[in-house]
């Protein structure tokens, strides 16, 4: 279990009554995410209180009216899902700045600027971010933001999301420790040739352009010839 004093509080309102459970952060968080946790981890104690300050716990009736169980695991579960989860100043800057990150790194290498067909650094984006005011939500999944992020950066940047589909034929030289290395791309098909050459069709990120064609370059010595095909245009 979570130290008590490491825990927070997740609560809710259900009938007129508070519901409340300490947990870690942590792991709370990655609830919300819909990741799978320990729940031996995440509870500090497996008391659902009325109120963790005063220390009174909630009556048993009044939680099965509210959950249909006192099973601490599932209460625990939709607090955290359905409720709030009451961070600490520290701890809210914390995972503000990991989802901020993770959807600046998202959109540099998903997006590009349609004037050049250059992908934005994320340097860029972070100035963006800081001019504009953008704020994220660290309780709410990339995707639910991002369309409204993708809006803002528009008042400031071109910007579009945008996924490429590439073929690859790599000359028998190279095919084979080739392919094995191309595949952390997203290889969408694979054709072998009769001459042991092959084909390979991938869809990518447009911010991964010019990673993908160092990576072919070097794996073939630049022997290798690079196609793009029509773009599919996201946003």
């Amino acid at each position: 279990m979570v130290r008590l004093e490491d825990a927070v509080i997740a609560r809710i309102e259900r009938f007129g009554e508070k519901f409340e459970v300490l947990v870690n952060p942590n792991l709370a968080m990655d609830l919300k995410k819909g990741k799978p946790v320990d729940f031996n981890e995440l509870l500090a104690t497996d008391i659902v209180y009325k109120s963790v300050s005063s220390g009174e716990a909630q009556a048993e009736n009044l939680i099965k009216k509210a959950f249909e169980t006192t099973d601490i695991k599932v209460i625990a579960k939709k607090i955290i899902e359905k409720g709030d989860v009451q961070l600490t100043s520290a701890q809210r800057k914390e995972f503000i700045e990991k989802k901020k990150k993770e959807i600046i790194e998202y959109i540099a290498r998903n997006a590009i600027n349609p004037q050049t067909d250059a992908p934005h650094t994320t340097q860029r984006l972070e100035i963006a971010f800081e001019e504009l005011g953008i704020h994220v939500d660290p309780f709410k999944g990339r995707d639910e933001q991002l369309d409204g992020i993708i809006s803002r950066l528009r008042t400031s940047l071109p910007i579009r999301i945008e996924k490429l589909s590439v073929a690859v034929k790599i000359p028998p030289t190279y095919s084979a420790k080739a392919v094995n290395v191309l595949h952390s791309f997203n290889v969408k098909k694979q054709e072998w040739q009769n001459d042991g050459s092959v084909i390979l069709l991938f869809e990518i990120p447009a911010g991964l352009k010019m990673d993908l064609i160092n990576k072919v370059n070097s794996l073939t010595q630049g022997e290798a010839t690079i196609r793009f095909l029509e773009n599919k245009k996201e946003v």
